[in-house]
């Protein structure tokens, strides 16, 4: 690793955290000449969506797909302006499409409606499974295709309350909240609708793609862009505190203890976590509200990764990329009772992209993510963590089979598994930052990344936009605003 001599301690922008958000900002700071540093605390960049390595095996974290994909020619497009503002060839990311998903509710998935990156075969299923329906749908589709949901001062407003307005079947109305739920929400029951458009549209009017290498190859490009464009990195080198006088950001202190000034400040960790940087040295009135002003997320998740000698195909689910599945009579996204609710989740099989005739994973893949309640997983000790996670990991496993095809013999999956792993609500905090293990951050988002420090920004989550493409508009979003347009 090269080493570098850190000669300046000011910067005209300090960005904290190197995930999606803060990448894409500082490409786009440095593209315009801009004096850029990203803070990072660990040793990996990524933020949610990284990758760690067990036993020389890469594992992706957060990335199931990646949403908003568009095909070579569509404009007007969060992925067509992504890549245009970050200067992208779409040929860099190397997106191989999915094949399809479904939506599967009931206790063994007996309604489904499937879908691909093709919409007209969503509304089909729609108009199939829930003939009376149909017209409310086209309606609420033509208003949520009209929608500003990247309006900076946008109202809010219940989703619920919105689709009800076109949509008289509870079943119908759960099984659109429940992918776009779990892809994105940091509200319990129900969602801020212009949060619901952005999820819906990435969801199902554009749609699901991944590198055949995963969120690395997303990870690579961003660097080279960044490095190509003369942003400066320190990695295992995290912001401890953020220093303010006179409602102004007039210092960082790093966790080594070193002091580093910027003109502006951009804060990717989360809005709670970047309240908690506002020290005691901290020269203002309301530095306390500053820290205490918005409330953590409820919302946190497991995830159980199985690792297969064999495609999921020769297990009989070669079909299905991912999907969504819910086993009750109402579809319930709420803060956790138990360590891990079974009764609904999410099933990714990476293996399931359309990579071509001769591209293949190395490996079968095959991964189930539920709601999970940090408090219930903080504090155990050692022994009984362990011993927690392989129970649940178990529990996790048998709800999601219920909604794929039989297995050909009922050993048939243990016997293809070479290995496992499982992050738990703790894991995230630890390796993230985010409190409480809430990965979409606070339920109160800021549209406009204000913060009440004048020279202090959030970017990513906390800013409302939502998935990987999201973030990284999100990030290019603030820098564009608030420094290139100077928040005009």
């Amino acid at each position: 690793m090269t080493t570098i001599d850190y000669t300046s301690t000011h910067y005209d922008v300090a960005i904290i955290g190197a995930g999606m958000a803060g990448l894409a900002a500082g490409i786009r700071l440095a593209h315009f000449g801009k004096k850029v540093c990203i803070f990072e605390r660990h040793n990996a960049p990524g933020g949610l969506n990284s990758f760690y390595s067990i036993d020389g095996r890469k594992y992706d974290v957060g990335l199931h797909a990646m949403t908003n994909f568009v095909r070579a020619g569509v404009k007007g497009t969060p992925l067509t302006k992504l890549l245009r503002q970050l200067r992208i060839d779409r040929d860099e990311f190397a997106l191989c499409e999915q094949k399809r998903s479904r939506v599967a509710f009931g206790p063994r998935g007996e309604a489904s409606l499937t879908f691909t990156n093709d919409f007209t075969v969503f509304e089909s299923e729609v108009a199939r499974q829930f003939p009376a329906q149909i017209d409310g749908f086209r309606r609420l589709v033509a208003l949520i295709r009209t929608y500003d949901d990247v309006s900076l001062g946008a109202q809010p407003e219940s989703a619920r309350a919105v689709i009800r307005r076109h949509l008289n079947d509870p079943l119908l109305e759960d099984m659109l909240f429940c992918p776009v739920m779990y892809y994105g929400s940091a509200t319990e029951h129900d969602m801020e609708f212009g949060q619901f458009v952005i999820m819906f549209k990435a969801l199902f009017l554009e749609g699901f793609a991944r590198p055949l290498d995963g969120v690395r190859v997303v990870i690579r490009v961003l660097l080279d862009k960044y490095r190509q464009a003369g942003g400066e990195r320190r990695m295992k080198c995290g912001v401890k505190e953020i220093v303010v006088r006179d409602g102004h950001a007039s210092a960082l202190i790093l966790d080594d203890g070193t002091e580093v000034t910027a003109t502006h400040v951009i804060s990717t960790v989360g809005a709670p976590e970047t309240e908690r940087l506002l020290g005691e040295k901290s020269q203002t009135p309301n530095a306390k509200s500053q820290r205490d002003g918005h409330p953590v997320g409820a919302l946190s998740y497991t995830e159980t990764i199985t690792v297969l000698d064999r495609e999921p195909a020769a297990l009989g689910w070669g079909d299905d990329t991912i999907v969504f599945f819910n086993d009750s009579e109402r579809f319930t996204y709420a803060r956790c009772e138990t360590p891990v609710d079974t009764r609904s989740g999410v099933i990714c099989m990476p293996n399931n992209f359309d990579f071509g005739p001769d591209a293949h994973l190395p490996e079968g893949l095959f991964r189930c993510t539920c709601l999970a309640s940090y408090d219930q997983w903080v504090n155990l000790p050692e022994a009984a963590y362990r011993e927690a996670k392989a129970h649940w990991y178990a529990e996790i496993q048998k709800s999601a089979q219920r909604f794929l095809p039989p297995l050909p013999t009922p050993d048939a999956l243990a016997r293809a598994t070479l290995a496992t792993d499982m992050f738990t609500p703790r894991t995230i905090t630890k390796f993230t930052g985010r409190l409480g293990g809430a990965i979409y951050g606070s339920p109160q988002k800021v549209r406009d990344g204000r913060t009440a420090v004048d020279n202090l920004y959030l970017a990513g989550t906390d800013q409302g936009f939502l998935g990987i493409i999201g973030a990284m508009l999100s990030g290019i979003s603030m820098a564009n605003f608030h420094i290139l347009a100077g928040g005009k």
